[in-house]
């Protein structure tokens, strides 16, 4: 995969507000995201680690870096992307409606 570049447009309004509080701009919003990251590693690799240890078809070595576990992980027929989940509950719901009626 690629790297990612995305771009953030504030407002001048924004802007001023944010500078209010923060030195650096840049620096905020690539902690943010530093930090936003390091937590969706921490609860993928719980739920994941949980779900292998559980599973009686795996039998193979859980992976101890962060690059080899994730592979693993998104290999795996089971995995889905948090759209994938929402895309797949927002169907569910959708059915649901139609048979009843709503």
């Amino acid at each position: 995969m690629a790297k990612l570049t995305l771009t953030v447009e504030l407002s001048d309004t924004d802007q001023t507000i944010l500078k209010n509080d923060l030195l650096d701009l840049d620096a905020w919003l690539q902690a943010a995201m530093t930090g936003k990251v390091n937590n969706a590693w921490k609860r993928m690799q719980s739920e994941w680690t949980t779900k292998l240890m559980n599973d009686d078809s795996f039998s193979d070595p859980i992976p101890s870096n962060q690059a080899d576990f994730v592979k693993l992980v998104t290999a795996r027929s089971d995995y889905k992307t948090r759209k994938e989940i929402e895309d797949a509950a927002d169907a569910a719901f959708a059915e649901q409606a139609k048979k009843s009626g709503t």
